[in-house]
């Protein structure tokens, strides 16, 4: 293997591992969040309104139809394991859109708690910062335990079948393979809310795209 491509894949390795770890790295404040079960969510189209900035290729906000409305923000330049302290907002993945997908990371106690409720046959909604809606069925849940919740490094346990993965498998389980978007949040057990990690899934609705439907290339 060349210096090259072992650099970057040192540079993947670290990067995937801060994404998995983010949760630690912060001290976020509880706060008011659409989509926690605390309000009703707003209307879509009035929704949709409030978040677009006219940027056709940047993703503004997430709708799932009674269980969250949340803006959304980008990482950093560089910062793979930024995580939004602020309450109310998810942050997008980065390293995923390299990938061609997306991924919608928020902390377990503030706009994370949301992702708990989101279950299989659930209609997203991704909306762009011209108005363009992008939309998603959930097709799968994912659990896992941190084998070691205080490492980086760290395997992690699905909690469906035992299977034990590293956070380099289990990057690629839910962050490559065709577009898709994968939320993340942390789960708190024992005391540690750090414990295990959420991932939901969600792949492009089996439809035509009609009028208010955009499918980035």
């Amino acid at each position: 293997m060349s210096l090259n491509l072992k650099a970057l894949r040192t540079s993947l390795n670290t990067t995937l591992l801060l994404a998995m770890f983010a949760c630690l790295f912060f001290n976020p404040i509880p706060g008011f969040a659409l989509g926690n079960g605390e309000a009703t969510l707003p209307d879509f189209t009035e929704f949709s309104k409030t978040v677009q900035n006219n940027e056709a290729d940047l993703l503004r906000g997430v709708y799932v139809p009674n269980v969250l409305a949340l803006p959304i923000i980008q990482q950093p330049a560089g910062n793979a394991g930024y995580v939004s302290t602020n309450n109310g907002e998810v942050t997008q993945f980065g390293m995923a859109s390299q990938f061609g997908t997306v991924g919608l990371l928020a902390h377990n106690n503030l706009a994370g708690k949301s992702f708990s409720q989101l279950a299989v046959g659930q209609e997203v909604r991704l909306v762009y910062g011209n108005g363009k809606v992008e939309y998603f069925v959930i097709t799968e849940v994912h659990s896992y335990q941190a084998l070691q919740p205080s490492s980086p490094y760290s395997a992690f346990r699905d909690l469906t079948n035992d299977e034990n993965l590293t956070a380099e498998q289990l990057f690629n389980k839910v962050y490559r393979g065709d577009r898709h978007i994968t939320f993340q949040t942390c789960i708190e057990a024992n005391g540690n809310a750090s414990w295990g990690r959420l991932f939901v899934v969600a792949t492009p609705k089996p439809w035509s795209a009609g009028p208010d439907q955009f499918n980035p290339r």
